[in-house]
This record gives C-alpha cells, sequence and structure tokens, in this order.
C-alpha cells in the first residue's frame, strides 16, 4: 500500500511529459518515419491501417479531429490520397496542414518520380497524372524524404530544431548502413521476373532490377477479372514469381498461380504489413527475405 501511494503522489507532483509536434500521418510508412526522426518530441496519428487500400479511406469524424489538432501533415502525395485527404483539410479548418502550408509535408515531391504518364484520361483506370506515388518502397528515396522531413519538422518547432536535426542525422546514419547491408543481399533478385497485382511497386523494381511482365489488374485500380487473369496465362510462363500487397484481395494471384504453378508472395508493403515489419527497417527486412527465399 506505501509503495502504491508513493507512486501515486510521484505521478502528481512529476514533471509530465508531452510531445511538441503532433504530426497527422497519411500512412503507416510516414508515421514510422515522423516516430523516427521526432522521437518524444512528436505524437502521431495515422490515417490508415497497414492491411487498407491507402487510396479509398472514409473521412471519418476522428480522422476530422486528427488533422484539426496537427501541427504537420506527413503523406505521399501524387494524387494517392486525392479521393479522401482534401476533404480532411477542408473540414479540420487547420490552417497548418492546407496545401502550400508549411505544415502540409508531401514525399512524393521531395524526390524524382517514376511513371509519370504523358496523359491521363479516364479510361486508363487510377492513373496518377503526377506520377506513381508509393515512393517509400525506395529505401533510396527515404533518405531524401527523411532529410527534407527533418528540416520541416525543426522549422515548425525551432525551439527544438536540433533535436530533430540530431534524430534526422542517427537515422540516416543507420539507414545508410542499412542500405547497403540490403543492396548486397539483394544482388541475386536482379532480372527476376514479376506480375504484381496493382502498380504499386514501381519504386520497388526499379531499386532492386526487378522485370515486370504483367499486372493482375487488367486497368489500375480496376479489380482482376477471371477473363484477364486467363488471359495472363500464356504470358506468366515468362514469370518468376506473383506479387501482391497485404491488404489486397489474394485470391487472383493464387488463381493464377494454380494454373500456372508459379509461386506467390505477399508483401507487407508498408510499416506492420506484416508481423516482423513493425517499422522502416523491418519492412524492407521482410520483403527481401521473402523475395530472395523465391529468388533461391
Amino acid at each position: 500500500m506505501r509503495r502504491f501511494l508513493q507512486a501515486v503522489i510521484l505521478s502528481l507532483v512529476a514533471p509530465v511529459a508531452h510531445a511538441d509536434l503532433a504530426v497527422f500521418a497519411c500512412e503507416s510508412e510516414w508515421g514510422a518515419l515522423a516516430r523516427a526522426l521526432g522521437g518524444e518530441r512528436v505524437s502521431v496519428s495515422v490515417a490508415t491501417r497497414p492491411h487498407q487500400d491507402p487510396h479509398r479511406i472514409e473521412a471519418r469524424p476522428s480522422l476530422i479531429a486528427a488533422m484539426r489538432g496537427a501541427d504537420l501533415a506527413m503523406c505521399s502525395g501524387a494524387e494517392l490520397e486525392v479521393g479522401w485527404l482534401p476533404l480532411l483539410q477542408r473540414r479540420s479548418g487547420n490552417p497548418a496542414v492546407q496545401d502550400g502550408a508549411p505544415g502540409m509535408f508531401r514525399a512524393a515531391e521531395q524526390v524524382e518520380p517514376l511513371g509519370v504518364p504523358d496523359a491521363v484520361d479516364r479510361s486508363m483506370g487510377d492513373v496518377h497524372p503526377s506520377g506513381n506515388p508509393h515512393v517509400h518502397l525506395d529505401p533510396r528515396r527515404i533518405a531524401r524524404i527523411a532529410e527534407a522531413a527533418g528540416a520541416r519538422m525543426a522549422e515548425l518547432d525551432p525551439d527544438h530544431g536540433d533535436h530533430y536535426r540530431r534524430g534526422t542525422e542517427e537515422f540516416l546514419s543507420e539507414w545508410r548502413a542499412a542500405l547497403d547491408r540490403w543492396e548486397d543481399e539483394a544482388e541475386t533478385l536482379r532480372g527476376l521476373r514479376v506480375i504484381v497485382h496493382h502498380d504499386n511497386w514501381l519504386y520497388l523494381e526499379d531499386w532492386l532490377g526487378l522485370e515486370r511482365v504483367a499486372e493482375l489488374e487488367p486497368k489500375p485500380g480496376v479489380p482482376p477479372t477471371p477473363s484477364h487473369i486467363a488471359s495472363l496465362r500464356e504470358r506468366a510462363g515468362e514469370a518468376d514469381v506473383i506479387v501482391h500487397a497485404a491488404y489486397v484481395d489474394p485470391r487472383p494471384a493464387r488463381r493464377l498461380s494454380e494454373m500456372t504453378g508459379i509461386p506467390v508472395v505477399e508483401l507487407p508493403y508498408t510499416v506492420g504489413g506484416a508481423e516482423q515489419a513493425q517499422d522502416l527497417f523491418g519492412l524492407f527486412e521482410v520483403t527481401l527475405e521473402r523475395l530472395t527465399a523465391v529468388a533461391r
């Protein structure tokens, strides 16, 4: 009882730690990056869960409230969140996270985009005019995004700028060491021929030198149909593996695998998409482990 009373008294008189920067992360990968750079100085709320399609999120009242209290919003950009983020911005009424404000950070704007189409129309499916938005699947680009994000945090919370700069330097030091190790481990993946479910692996393909053979979706964002899957049977003979994200329906990939005998690999896609992928380091370690197991 005495220890309990002492604990209560200490909890009443001890200073309460609080975050200085409230971060609204559109996706799990950016929530993980914010925590890695800001540590105890940031509080993070994440709009999407790892097993949700980030293209299609409901603008729930809880998300509006989280954005209303945010100092910084970290999102992928390149129209990935175009179906729901503008509504959150408008309904939150928070000037800090509107377009053009320092508190709105879009990762895709910090790096060179891939997959920028020459022209876009509705017949093409879910095509992004600014390029492929899934930039987090290239760890080289993650490094550049981390530099920019750390600088933005220091700008928004100048009283603790040294903290964010130090956190960024520590993260990048560890990240670059991991990147060297991953690239050595991934040497056997160069030229691996893949069939993907959705066009969200472009940056991973670019980093690892993977060769895409086909997509299970007839058009980006259009669910696979039995007829389209059947039409891939002949082309699929050129592939080594069928890849899909943890958040998509695995049945189309399994169906094609049953037709062809090509193995299926589920990749986490984002932080939390697999049990061992609880941070950005784990995301790439699990991804490489699963792909190299097929390559062997």
